[in-house]
């Protein structure tokens, strides 16, 4: 069976470290080559809450669409996500990008429109995969983070995974002009 390239977005506002490095050793379980772009936190964006710190992964995958879709839903699932009494959101992972597929596929629209509509998602994006071409707009995702204008806060932060700093220091050393 060939292998699909899968773009994924992850963020948490509860025990976010916790949260974010249980969800990557869980990606890393069944999926193959995963890479990770900065971590950077942000407000929160269309709800009330505290501060999130997101990431964008890159990996491979042998799995249907739908069937990775259900595996992201336990994951979250496994770290309190639908718990009924939660504060917050503890884990969030949704596919981006799934190959180069455009469209509604059972209710799953790729590419997925907070690509372009988020820094959070956006900015870490053009950087794991700058020369990488949106499917559905065609442009790599390193222009259209030049071109962007998207009114949102965001910083990046140190984050250590596996031992390993995902934040390069050039990168804590700067600030966003998004966040002025």
């Amino acid at each position: 069976m060939s292998l699909t390239q899968v773009v994924l977005g992850l963020g948490s506002n509860i025990e976010r470290e916790a949260h974010l490095a249980a969800g990557l050793d869980a990606l890393a379980a069944f999926l193959t080559d995963l890479r990770c772009s900065p971590v950077f936190e942000s407000q929160a964006v269309g709800i009330k809450s505290g501060p999130f710190i997101n990431l964008v992964v890159s990996a491979y995958t042998d799995l249907p669409l739908g069937e990775l879709d259900r595996r992201l839903k336990f994951i979250e699932a496994d770290n309190g996500r639908y718990a009924p009494d939660r504060k917050g959101l503890p884990l969030d992972i949704d596919v981006l990008l799934y190959d180069d597929l455009v469209g509604n596929f059972d209710g799953l629209v790729l590419p997925r429109a907070e690509v372009l509509k988020n820094a959070f998602v956006l900015w870490p994006l053009a950087l794991l995969m700058p020369e990488a071409v949106h499917p559905g707009v065609g442009k790599t995702f390193a222009e259209l983070w030049r071109e962007a204008s998207i009114d949102q806060r965001l910083w990046p932060v140190s984050f250590v995974w596996r031992g390993r700093e995902l934040t390069p220091e050039a990168l804590l050393q700067t600030t966003s002009s998004l966040e002025e």
